[in-house]
């Protein structure tokens, strides 16, 4: 669970800098200098890549979200004797500190 929420918080943060990278883009659409348009050549260059990544990373989430669901329906009373596992042992963990 914790590596889902890292995996969707890095999503996020993707598509942030994705969308602060477009808007810096469409800014500077009218700068006409060499370095200006090198610097956007870049950016879109790495814009497309990250957004790539970000597809995969997405996908690889919900994939693994849906196995989950899929393995806690097909053994319910499994997943609920290992949550159980793992909830005392943290309490103890956390008891002895």
């Amino acid at each position: 669970m914790k590596a889902e929420a890292k995996s969707e918080k890095l999503i996020k943060d993707f598509k942030t800098l994705a969308h602060d990278a477009e808007a810096l883009l469409k800014a500077t659409a009218e700068d006409a200098s060499d370095h200006a348009r090198e610097v956007r050549a870049r950016l879109t260059g790495a814009w497309e890549t990250a957004r790539g990544s970000i597809e995969r990373v997405e996908a690889k989430v919900v994939a693994g979200a849906k196995a989950a669901d899929q393995t806690i329906r097909k053994h319910p009373y499994e997943s609920i004797g290992i949550a159980l596992g793992v909830g005392l042992l943290i309490g103890v963990l956390v008891r002895r500190k």
